[in-house]
């Protein structure tokens, strides 16, 4: 007996939506608080999960639909329905498939399929907000034992790059994405057989009414079996090597990192040599290159998730810009001075640590450019905390790792952390926590080149300042002399909402006299 899921009320004032995705099929097993659907309100895009654990009857509507609140949205059959069903027909097929007079080896199985169950690896939550991620790497292949803890597959996320590690000991079963693809938290990942005595020669499926026709053939022919452990092969390509009689350890893959493919076992026992890929490429040696050729590539990972932000940022927030030039000549010999002396001690004293450092300072008087507005702008939040956001041009696209709480830190401190973050952004190992909470950003340009930039906000930010190459560059002095002095260009965006011209020059000039004068920050540090 079936019974509607009743799509409730997803937002205020809200009364229909678009479904963006279903994440389910009509037939399948679902559990309590499993996602079931992508919507999409007026407001927001909508996950929406199950109720209880149950059989998807039946989908009321199809991708692109408009559904209404408060009315059906899928049917769902209770699980206990479905397992008296299974266990109905799976009786039915026994019955039919196994003579009268052997029902007492029947139950054999039964113990190999205890003690060689295979559970879904579900992906965990792997940082607030994230619901997708992309396979970067698998560290293991079909068929390989792993044990408890042992790293499984990279993921990368729109933060950073995550190794997820293996729940408990194993066989691996089944890798349900290709690298490339994206993964869904909260729905399986791989698949793990956990065994205590079976080993590489175990079924690959477990349907309960079939399992006594292949435990009858590993009887009978365990040979290949034993030696097939040395060949790079999935579960169903060794079954059926074992159906064919065929050594896999003797056959050549055909596939990536020369995995044995089901074609390669078939030709093997049909005439004892394995289909090379190798005409395929001569094919396409031999014939002449098009003109105009292109190439597509989907945009994944940190490049998407930056594409996304720029384009609410830039749409939502009203951007202006104001540039303004600092003479560091000053800050850059103090800098230098203290490279040399922390160097013995493992501290590297980059310019970095002071731009920070004088910006904290700097935000103490104008606390206006550490707040936040929310989307409708109608409250406004100041932080005590100053949590600086830096970017980092990293080969898997920008990272925005921040420095936490730079009003309490002294520049030592703040240089160690401009060190680990910006070591971390570079590895795309940077931990959620470093990329949560900033309240203002620095993008250093000039480590690049270019001199004046209008950079784009990083929301919920109210602004951010790239800083251009230092230049030497001549100026005049006090007697009107002219002279080299380092010269280096700060080009800000800020959030017209809540900040204006004034405001955000005042704020400049500011750090700009720290900065100069870097003396002048000794008497406001605690």
């Amino acid at each position: 007996m079936s019974k509607d899921f009743i799509l409730p009320d997803i937002g205020e004032g809200i009364v229909e939506c678009e479904i963006v995705e279903w994440l389910v099929a009509e037939g399948d097993t679902i559990k309590e608080d499993q996602p079931v659907v992508d919507v999409m309100t007026d407001k927001a895009l909508v996950q929406i999960p199950a109720k209880e654990d149950g059989v998807v009857a039946k989908l009321y509507y199809q991708k692109g639909d408009i559904a209404k609140v408060h009315e059906p949205l899928f049917a769902i059959t209770g699980a206990e329905n479905a397992s008296e069903s299974a266990s109905e027909n799976a009786s039915e097929n026994a019955s039919e498939s196994a003579p009268a007079p052997q029902p007492a080896p029947a139950p054999a199985p039964a113990p190999a399929a205890s003690s060689s169950a295979v559970e879904d690896f579900i992906l965990p939550d792997i940082g607030e907000g994230i619901v997708e991620c992309e396979i970067v790497e698998w560290q293991v292949q079909e068929g390989d034992t792993i044990e408890e803890d042992q790293p499984v597959v990279d993921v990368m996320t729109d933060k950073a790059l995550v190794q997820i590690p293996a729940k408990a000991a194993g066989v691996v079963e089944k890798l349900y994405y290709q690298k490339g693809d994206i993964a869904k938290v909260h729905e399986p990942l791989f698949a793990v057989r956990s065994e205590s005595s079976s080993n590489a020669d175990a079924p690959a499926t477990q349907p309960q009414a079939q399992a006594p026709a292949p435990s009858s053939e590993r009887s009978e022919k365990p040979g290949p079996s034993v030696t097939s452990g040395k060949a790079i092969a999935s579960p169903a390509v060794r079954r059926r090597a074992r159906e064919l009689e065929v050594d896999l350890s003797k056959v050549k893959g055909s596939g990536a990192k020369g995995r044995v493919m089901k074609e390669d076992v078939e030709a093997f026992a049909d005439g004892g040599a394995a289909p090379a890929p190798a005409p395929q490429a001569a094919s396409s040696s031999t014939t002449a290159p098009t003109a105009g050729g292109k190439r597509t590539e989907a945009i994944r990972g940190v490049k998407a998730a930056m594409a996304k932000a720029m384009m609410n940022s830039v749409s939502t927030i009203p951007h202006f810009t104001y540039a303004d030039e600092f003479d560091l000549t000053a800050v850059i010999a103090l800098q230098k001075q203290l490279k040399e002396r922390y160097a013995d001690q493992g501290i590297r004293i980059t310019m970095m640590p002071f731009f920070i450092k004088a910006l904290s300072l700097a935000l103490k008087e104008f606390p206006l450019m550490n707040a936040q507005v929310n989307d409708d702008c109608t409250e406004i939040t100041y932080f005590d905390d100053h949590n600086i956001g830096m970017a980092v041009d990293t080969k898997i696209g920008l990272l925005v790792p921040n420095i936490k709480q730079v009003q309490n830190k002294s520049i030592i401190d703040v240089a160690n952390e401009v060190t680990r973050l910006t070591q971390a952004a570079r590895e795309g190992r940077v931990a959620q926590e470093d990329m949560k909470g900033g309240t203002i950003t620095i993008s250093n340009i000039g480590v690049i080149g270019g001199t004046v930039a209008t950079p784009i906000i990083n929301k919920p930010e109210a602004a951010i300042v790239a800083l251009g190459k230092v230049q030497a560059l001549p100026r005049f002095d006090a007697d009107g002399n002219v002279v080299a002095r380092q010269m280096m260009t700060a080009s800000w965006s800020g959030d017209h909402r809540i900040i204006d011209g004034g405001t955000i020059a005042r704020f400049n000039k500011r750090w700009q006299e720290f900065l100069e004068d870097p003396t002048s920050m000794l008497v406001h540090m605690i």
